[in-house]
């Protein structure tokens, strides 16, 4: 298939929950102005290409074209989800050439968030139309696309590069060939996973380490109850799953980490004050994913 290859964006100054958010926003971003050709979708202006709705409902109709070619095919449109059944049918309408926050864009919002939910979006992963217009709250109107993605996704869509690597660790799982999309997203980095992986880790300064075991490619154990972990790199971020989502590396640290939880401010943001080894076995041991957190429910 093709490959759009991504650079490495330049490093900036985040919060790790800001990381979060923003690692998502980028990979939602670059997915956006591919799938619709569209060069000036960009993170920081993501909100800002979306605000009037009318790529939003593009985009609904986009995958209800996608499902109704299934139909038309005569493959089975079975879900695998906890929440969504089926792809409505209908188009949903919208007005081109809106201005920003007025009635007619709102409009727009709307009626893409009322399809969300007739797909079957729960609430926890909706939207209010001033989430996005105002920016109220724009880690709802960032899990609902990841999320509307993930339905894309098993429909044929080109998925963001957080749903394919979803889709790679879910069919390692279950011991299966990962389904390769039409276009894949790659990105490019000059540093391994694991090289990240050590300095994240090395950054800690306590006299006892956080325990974190590299056990294959990509997995590790992490903590005293060994839970098994998926790493993966996506662009300048370290990610790992949790659950049915993601997060940074360094906010799940930050979280599970027992010293970082009482001891706010122990591991600095720049440099590693102390070096620690992670620790590696030469064959993989695959156990059952424990993740402690869970983001958003699986699709």
């Amino acid at each position: 298939g093709t490959l759009l290859v991504l650079e490495p964006k330049s490093l900036r100054s985040f919060t790790t929950n800001d990381e979060y958010l923003y690692a998502m926003k980028e990979d939602l971003a670059d997915w956006f102005s591919c799938l619709y050709q569209r060069d000036d979708i960009t993170a920081d202006r993501f909100f800002q290409a979306l605000e009037t709705g009318v790529l939003l409902c593009k985009h609904a109709n986009k995958v209800q074209e996608f499902a109704r070619q299934r139909r038309e095919m005569g493959e089975s449109l079975e879900m695998k989800s906890y929440f969504i059944r089926s792809v409505p049918e209908g188009n949903v309408s919208y007005r081109e050439g809106v201005k920003p926050e007025i009635f007619q864009a709102r409009d727009n919002v709307s009626n893409f968030i009322a399809w969300g939910r007739q797909l079957g979006i729960p609430e926890v992963l909706s939207f209010e139309t001033d989430d996005l217009v105002l920016r109220k709250n724009e880690k709802s109107v960032t899990l609902c696309l990841l999320e509307i993605a993930r339905v894309g996704a098993k429909l044929g869509m080109l998925a963001p590069t957080l749903i394919q690597m979803e889709q790679e660790i879910d069919a390692e799982l279950a011991g299966e060939e990962p389904t390769k999309p039409q276009i894949q997203i790659i990105t490019c980095d000059m540093r391994s996973l694991d090289e990240r992986v050590r300095d994240l880790i090395g950054r800690c300064i306590c006299p006892i380490q956080f325990p974190m075991i590299k056990v294959g490619e990509g997995k590790y154990k992490i903590g005293d109850t060994r839970s098994l972990i998926f790493v993966r790199i996506l662009r300048n971020h370290v990610m790992v799953r949790v659950g049915g989502g993601w997060d940074t590396l360094e906010n799940y640290l930050n979280k599970h980490d027992p010293c970082q939880c009482n001891y706010r401010g122990h591991r600095p943001t720049v440099g590693a004050a102390h070096k620690v080894v992670v620790s590696q076995q030469r064959q993989p041991v695959v156990t059952q994913s424990n993740p402690a957190v869970r983001t958003t429910p699986n699709t």
